[in-house]
């Protein structure tokens, strides 16, 4: 079967799902490259079907993967597109090139692991990655690219420099050493100075909050399985033993609960705006307080899946000089290309694009 497949930035990628236990390997893509460059040749027409839902449903019926995109995406009495190339029919937004001639160089160049929906409790299914260019030099240029890119891998810097490392015990959690602290300190450091320079001010914030935040925020809604979370029940006994602040947690207040026995839901944040609306909000504020910059360089957690986890691009802990401007509505484009010019003096340093 075959569930999904979208472009991306370097290429695009196809999810499947083979009978058997069976499996895409690394010998296998030379056979796929081979098999693409005869459909290639043979200069296959894209087709494209515009198709009502029952349509569609009963054209992909074979595929419960198919049937779940266009139950979810298309509503009732609405249509999608199909495309066909030679015996295979998809569905595809579109648009598409006229035929498979124009693509004149073509890599399938890895494999991976991947879950339907991302949703480690769906399908386990193999991703194939692939690129193409209208000619051969593009893609030689593109393998010469990843090559020199191989060799500057920051997961092998970081290993021959001692700067960091990572351990199966905590995953796709840094543990910076030494070198590595010096150069984060050094960083942390130079951001300070421009924070002062524009008139931010840092704040420190909490790393637990009652999910009872999330929800009012909206983060919940989209957000929540890719936290860290876990229960506590409160009781009239724990608030008598824990004081006001242990009553106040248990939702003795009003605004977090009126239940004698609560089970509160916590979470570890993985994202800092609600804390910095919670400290606006704190206070009644006077219009000259505006702009009220707060920055904070607080720890985040994103429970991401163990196969999407990749040196220091892709991790569940991690800080970030983090900002969330309160300003006046009159404010709002001064602040916005300010943030702009922040961002770009610190990768022009660094000599980055953006």
């Amino acid at each position: 079967a075959c569930p999904a497949g979208p472009p991306t930035e370097e290429g695009f990628f196809y999810d499947i799902k083979l009978t058997n236990g069976t499996s895409v390997s690394l010998t296998d893509l030379k056979d796929l490259e081979a098999r693409t460059a005869k459909i290639v040749k043979s200069k296959q027409k894209f087709v494209r079907y515009e198709l009502l839902k029952e349509e569609a449903m009963e054209m992909f019926k074979y595929n419960k993967y198919k049937l779940d995109i266009i139950s979810r995406k298309v509503p009732d009495g609405g249509r999608c597109t199909a495309y066909q190339c030679g015996p295979l029919i998809d569905l595809c937004r579109g648009p598409h090139v006229p035929h498979t001639g124009v693509v004149k160089a073509f890599s399938v160049h890895k494999t991976s692991s991947s879950y339907w929906k991302g949703d480690c409790k769906q399908d386990a299914l193999q991703r194939v990655y692939g690129i193409s260019f209208p000619d051969k030099k593009r893609l030689k240029d593109y393998e010469t690219w990843i090559e020199e890119a191989k060799l500057r891998d920051h997961r092998n810097i970081g290993k021959e420099q001692e700067f960091f490392m990572f351990h199966p015990l905590s995953p796709g959690s840094c543990f910076f050493l030494p070198h590595g602290a010096i150069v984060y300190n050094r960083l942390v450091e130079m951001l300070r100075r421009e924070y002062r320079l524009r008139r931010y001010r840092e704040v420190i914030t909490p790393n637990l909050f009652n999910m009872r935040l999330w929800d009012i925020s909206g983060h919940s809604a989209h957000y929540k399985e890719n936290m860290f979370l876990f229960e506590e029940k409160y009781d009239d006994k724990t608030k008598r033993e824990g004081g006001e602040e242990a009553a106040d947690a248990a939702g003795a207040k009003e605004e977090i609960s009126s239940h004698k026995d609560a089970c509160e839901t916590f979470g570890l944040k993985p994202m800092n705006c609600p804390g910095h609306c919670l400290i606006f909000a704190s206070k009644t504020r006077s219009y000259r307080e505006l702009p009220l910059r707060l920055a904070d360089f607080g720890v985040l957690h994103r429970n991401e899946l163990a196969g999407a986890l990749s040196g220091l691009t892709r991790v569940r802990r991690f800080q970030q000089d983090d900002a969330h401007i309160f300003c006046a509505l009159s404010d709002v484009q001064k602040e916005i290309s300010d943030v702009l010019e922040f961002v770009g003096t610190i990768y022009s340093r660094f000599n980055l694009d953006y």
